[in-house]
């Protein structure tokens, strides 16, 4: 048993544990649906994690109604100083994982407002177009080089060519952009991150070497991309071309240097594991769920919208993001206290019996469906939430025009992640 603020849970419930993520999805979600059932929030102690900050802990947010609050209300859980990382980010590494997902108001208003130049009608009209012809190229490639591996033949490499495309990064450093991309969504998981975790022991610390290893591969992603990104700025701003990047860094209110840098990190991480995650996920879906694969190709058009809502739902590709309290708060029955941390789990609210009838049931006919994938309401909900959503319409589109039989095969391999619902290889044939 785990004593945790005053609540006694047991250790399988105990979310800071590595070996947790490495549970079969099943029962991972039996845990989550066991910590709903509790009176309130579990508070959970933090990881040691050599040359990080430690907290006290976090309180675990995994009902529907938490989250979407707390989403809603920014101006008490603050993504400050840090939302994408559990313990706080030092300087050395928010130089480029600094995104303006980590602050609020009103710098994360300016940013959002010149970064949203990317999502005009304009450019996603164009876009519309490099989406159908990277779709095309890469279901050509798949079929030339025969059944292998969905993930790293198809699911991966769309919104990575698509957005190395808006920014105007040459197509002969997409692969490099797809493998730090890789590295810095590696979290706990070896074949990424060069971090061996011993999941036979879930209390034993992590070394200084091991950890000085996986941080040192965190950083040399983060740099290279900031790099790249950088040095594109550079040219843009002598000759401008029309792509995002020249739009971002030329006008009256541009990006920095820096920001552009972190804004592409954010924009290719961000934008690579919600469409190449919900793509695997999807084909695993519908290769499960027969019954929804056929009603959905009976009518794809008529259906695509709602799949793509219930795939998103259903896998979460983002399983949590983490707020800090402002100031003494009480939501929901529960005392708040400055400082304190909070994560919200989208993971679980998405599968929240008080608002999804048959939670675990995958039905793409489902409506309402009030599902937090993209994050809940409020000023950081997913700003290429469309986008996303486009990539897996025409991926799936093309797929099921000229590869209509293609099918999963195998279980998958998922990351060991905390933080990314991550299929890395999937088997197909078609």
């Amino acid at each position: 048993m785990l004593d945790s603020g005053g609540m006694t849970v047991d250790a399988d419930l105990d979310l800071s544990r590595i070996p947790f993520w490495a549970l079969p999805q099943a029962r991972r979600h039996e845990a989550f649906r066991r910590l709903r059932r509790l009176d309130r929030p579990v508070f959970l102690a933090e990881n040691k994690i050599p040359f990080l900050p430690q907290g006290a802990g976090y309180y675990a947010l995994v009902r529907h109604a938490d989250v979407t609050e707390a989403s809603r209300n920014a101006g008490v859980f603050s993504s400050e100083p840090t939302a994408n990382s559990i313990p706080d980010m030092p300087r050395w590494l928010a130089v480029y994982f600094g995104s303006m997902i980590n602050m609020d108001d009103p710098r994360h208003a300016r940013l959002r407002r010149i970064v949203s130049r990317a999502f005009t009608p304009r450019i996603l009209a164009k876009m519309e177009e490099d989406l159908q012809r990277a779709a095309e190229e890469i279901v050509s490639r798949a079929m030339e080089e025969g059944p292998g591996d969905f993930v790293t033949q198809i699911a991966a490499r769309l919104p990575v060519q698509v957005i190395c495309d808006m920014m105007g990064i040459p197509p002969k450093f997409h692969d490099v952009v797809l493998r730090r991309t890789n590295t810095i969504l590696a979290n706990a998981d070896s074949e990424y991150s060069g971090i061996e975790v011993d999941l036979s022991r879930p209390d034993a610390p992590m070394s200084r070497w091991t950890t000085a290893r996986g941080l040192a591969a965190l950083l040399r992603a983060g740099h290279g991309l900031s790099s790249l990104a950088r040095h594109l700025a550079h040219e843009r701003r002598r000759r401008p071309t029309g792509d995002l990047t020249s739009l971002l860094v030329n006008g009256e209110e541009r990006l920095t240097s820096q920001e552009l840098g972190s804004f592409f990190i954010l924009l290719v991480v961000a934008g690579s594991e919600t469409t190449r995650n919900a793509i695997a996920h999807g084909l695993k879906l519908l290769t499960d769920n027969p019954g929804q694969r056929a009603l959905l190709t009976a009518d794809f058009e008529g259906r695509i919208a709602g799949a793509v809502e219930e795939i998103v739902r259903y896998c979460s590709p983002v399983i949590q993001f983490r707020r800090t309290v402002t100031r003494d708060h009480t939501m929901n029955g529960q005392d708040y206290r400055r400082g304190d941390k909070v994560l919200l789990f989208y993971t679980s609210a998405n599968r929240d019996e008080a608002v999804f009838d048959d939670p675990d049931v995958f039905d793409i006919t489902r409506s309402p469906n009030p599902h937090v994938g993209f994050g809940g309401p409020g000023p950081h909900y997913c700003l290429g939430a469309h986008l996303a959503r486009r990539e897996i319409t025409v991926m799936f589109r093309e797929l099921f025009t000229r590869m209509p039989e293609i099918r999963s095969e195998g279980e998958p391999s998922y990351l060991l992640s905390n933080f990314i619902n991550g299929v890395k290889h999937l088997g197909y044939r078609y």
